[in-house]
């Protein structure tokens, strides 16, 4: 499993470890993954997702799972996260497409009363 975070892409990267001696040597900086289940408002369902605690502190900060994918770019999401925003999308248009229809229905009575 690769070491990267699902919604954000931020992946392990690499550095020196410096001694006292000023001695280098490589070492690997990982990315703080943590294993999640992520609530999406608009399907109604949970999805599991490897994301970074920074990550997770965006999804909060923005509102939920559906808000940060609609926001993200594609290139940063995963194929997963991907095929979720995909879906998002299309339950946010139906959604909205029900409501336009009760707003017309709603203004028809009003104006026939």
């Amino acid at each position: 499993m690769a070491r990267r975070c699902e919604l954000t892409g931020k992946v392990a990267q690499s550095g020196n470890n410096v001694s006292h001696a000023h001695n280098k040597s490589r070492r690997r900086f990982l990315p703080n993954l943590c294993d999640v289940t992520l609530m999406s408002d608009a399907l109604g369902r949970k999805f599991r997702l490897r994301v970074s605690a920074h990550a997770l502190r965006s999804v909060e900060h923005r509102g939920g799972l559906d808000a940060f994918l609609m926001k993200a770019r594609d290139s940063e999401l995963s194929q997963k996260a991907l095929r979720i925003k995909r879906q998002v999308g299309k339950a946010r248009a139906a959604a909205g497409e029900a409501e336009a229809a009760e707003a017309a229905e709603a203004a028809e009575e009003g104006a026939s009363a």
